[in-house]
């Protein structure tokens, strides 16, 4: 009796572990995501992606508003 309750501790166990891996990774997955449409959005309208932010050209000090550019992104 108390092997199966051992085997059944590490069946849950394994499970949330499983569980907890599998919500990092969606978290990780997602971010890197969003991250590459916005930089790709950024490029479509001319733009440079630096910092979590879309400049104009390199010099990194004007932001370009690419709200348009995202929406035209995601739906292609």
């Amino acid at each position: 009796m108390k092997e199966a309750a051992g085997e059944a501790n590490m069946t849950v166990i394994t499970i949330v572990l499983i569980a907890i891996v599998l919500a990092v990774g969606t978290i990780i997955v997602r971010q890197m995501m969003s991250n590459t449409n916005n930089s790709s959005a950024c490029s479509a309208c001319g733009g440079v992606w630096r910092n979590g932010g879309c400049y104009a050209g390199d010099t990194g000090t004007t932001t370009i508003n690419y709200d348009a550019c995202k929406s035209n992104n995601i739906n292609s």
